[in-house]
């Protein structure tokens, strides 16, 4: 459509370009006087024609003032006959200088010419613009199953060239991947002792965990070109196009070798097969099975490694991981704090941060984030600092971009009225006491009520150090802490509100957990329940199926109310036994609205060490 327009408007500009071409031709740069034969006949009898030339049928006069007219005279008749029919002296005539030309001026051409070369040239426009959209059609055709793979590396993109320098931490995954750096650059040293490289190598980690880097990284380290495309790009609408783009692609990679082939999203065409959806003609298998016969069909000596990432290493068919193909596979978990506090001085390079910016304290604050996080956090401070006019990142601008990641900008347009910023500043100060009086739960850092994303208020609570195992007896503590809100609205108001929904629902997504996952119910024992059901086209959960009985699903609902209300008799009698600490952290709250880990230390009394 876009193409059509575009020759439109092409033929519309011919023919303004065109009409002014004949404008110029036909009409003079100066407006000369139009006469008629009756008045240039009664001027030659006054005798105040100097001159007359006639070409064709145009008459141009000249008068004695030096002035000029014109005018036309009878097609094929004399002028000297026409002026003899109005009347003119012959004596007077006779006076006047005639001149006569012959008319071979370009309008005398372009006339006859214009009615049939025009057309014709018109036509011929129109006709070379189809079939100029004709040819590009046609050799779109013969590149619809080319791969199109963008190339990084020593021929592509020079100046993006990334190194393991460029990517902190991550020692292990750095490791498994220098010995492919070590096979691409001297790989008689391998095959010499008879050992089998890895056709391919599958990087697995969660979202912005650097999967993508990484293997630019080795791209880098090896100095040979790397091919990137999206797993996605495969697929099209038209049978035998993806497994077309794999011929081309491995083509490519293998007369560029020694190469690295990187396909990103490996789930979006390498999920299992056989889900009974699509047809036995599905695309996506076809695919697939053009990967799995590429990458098992490499020569011994070739030197092309593929390397695919995934986050959803779980929805891979099996023929992907047998060894032969993805045979080794690097596990990419989320940064620790040390990784986190390295990943944030290499986002800090180009920014100018304060003498009081303390990365690690950044680190300790950001559990959980991810490379691509942390490199939105140091980007959103910046934005905040700039927008403040600031010369330098401040501490304030590091905290305050944590919670914008976390929770959302804030909100100082949400206004409540004077209750229900009470009821706001007892509820998170009942879960911010409730969090620090039990063992096992998580130091608090920070309490606030001014609203941020979807909350009224929040209580940031972060652990001291990196952990990945819990016991039950956190659990618990953890589930008291998110009833603490609850239990202290209802202790000072005698009433509940809307605003511990959120809090309700993750107690009870956790409690059912502790029952049907982690096998923590004294009753039933250690036993998993459910088994859930994914439709692997998809890629989505769908629901769960069970594997036990009715009678088993009600002791199930009787155990997950036993964990909520044990959590709530602990968080009551907590609230309970320390009310004027309740009191005096809402009062904080409600005439500062944010309370800082240190001076809610003080306010309580306790001191954590991290």
């Amino acid at each position: 459509m876009k193409n059509l327009l575009r020759n439109f408007v092409f033929v519309i500009l011919i023919f303004l370009s065109i009409s002014a071409i004949f404008a110029l031709v036909y009409q003079p740069f100066e407006e000369i006087k139009q006469l008629p034969l009756t008045q240039l006949a009664q001027d030659v009898n006054e005798g105040r024609i100097q001159k007359i030339v006639v070409e064709g049928n145009n008459v141009t006069i000249t008068y004695l003032d030096a002035s000029n007219a014109q005018t036309k005279k009878e097609t094929e008749t004399a002028l000297s006959q026409s002026l003899n029919n109005y009347g003119v002296d012959k004596e007077k005539l006779r006076a006047v200088q005639i001149e006569t030309k012959e008319d071979r001026g370009l309008a005398f051409w372009m006339g006859p010419i214009s009615l049939f070369l025009f057309p014709l040239l018109i036509f011929g426009v129109f006709f070379w613009l189809i079939f100029r959209q004709a040819r590009a059609g046609a050799s779109q055709a013969f590149t619809f199953s080319k791969a199109g793979a963008r190339l990084f590396g020593a021929e592509g993109h020079p100046k993006e060239k990334i190194t393991f320098k460029d990517v902190a931490n991550l020692v292990e995954a750095k490791e498994e991947l220098k010995e492919i750096v070590d096979f691409l650059k001297n790989p008689k040293k391998f095959l010499d002792m008879g050992a089998r490289i890895p056709r391919g190598v599958l990087l697995m980690g969660p979202p912005g965990t650097g999967k993508t880097l990484l293997a630019r990284a080795v791209a880098g380290e090896a100095h040979v070109p790397f091919f990137h495309i999206s797993g996605s790009e495969f697929v099209e609408m038209f049978v035998g196009v993806g497994a077309a783009r794999v011929r081309d692609l491995f083509s490519t990679a293998k007369k560029a070798a020694p190469s690295i082939l990187f396909i990103d999203e490996l789930d979006a065409v390498g999920r299992h097969r056989g889900t009974g959806i699509g047809g036995g003609h599905d695309e996506r298998e076809q695919t697939l099975n053009q990967i799995l016969t590429e990458m098992d069909g490499f020569e011994r000596d070739t030197n092309v490694i593929v390397c695919a990432a995934t986050n959803r290493p779980d929805v891979l068919d099996p023929a992907l991981l047998r060894p032969g193909r993805f045979d080794r596979r690097v596990v990419i978990d989320l940064p620790d704090v040390n990784s986190r506090e390295e990943i944030l001085k290499i986002h800090s390079i180009g920014k100018p941060l304060a003498p009081n910016a303390h990365l690690r304290e950044i680190a300790e604050r950001t559990p959980g984030f991810s490379g691509a996080d942390l490199a939105n956090l140091m980007n959103e401070a910046a934005i905040l600092a700039a927008r403040q006019n600031k010369k330098q990142i401040f501490q304030h601008e590091l905290l305050e971009s944590i919670d914008k990641v976390l929770l959302g900008p804030e909100r100082r347009s949400h206004i409540l009225s004077q209750d229900e910023k009470k009821i706001a500043a007892y509820h998170e100060a009942g879960h911010a006491l409730v969090a620090t009086s039990l063992p096992g739960a998580e130091p608090v850092r920070k309490v606030s009520i001014i609203a941020r994303g979807r909350a009224a208020g929040y209580t940031l609570k972060l652990p001291a150090q990196e952990r990945h195992l819990k016991n039950r007896s956190e659990f618990m503590s953890e589930l008291s802490s998110l009833l603490g809100g609850f239990c202290a609205e209802k202790l000072v108001f005698g009433d509940i509100t809307t605003g511990a929904s959120n809090d309700l629902e993750k107690a009870s997504a956790l409690a059912r957990k502790l029952v049907k996952e982690y096998g923590m119910s004294e009753k039933l024992g250690p036993i998993a329940f459910g088994e859930k059901e994914e439709l692997v086209f998809l890629g989505k959960e769908l629901g769960e199926q069970r594997n036990y009985s009715e009678q088993v699903a009600a002791k199930i609902d009787e155990e997950v109310a036993s964990f909520i209300g044990d959590a709530q008799k602990r968080a009551q009698q907590v609230l309970k036994s320390k009310r004027k600490m309740l009191d005096k952290i809402a009062k904080a709250l409600t005439e500062k609205e944010t309370i800082e880990r240190e001076e809610f230390e003080k306010l309580v009394g306790i001191k954590r060490t991290v």
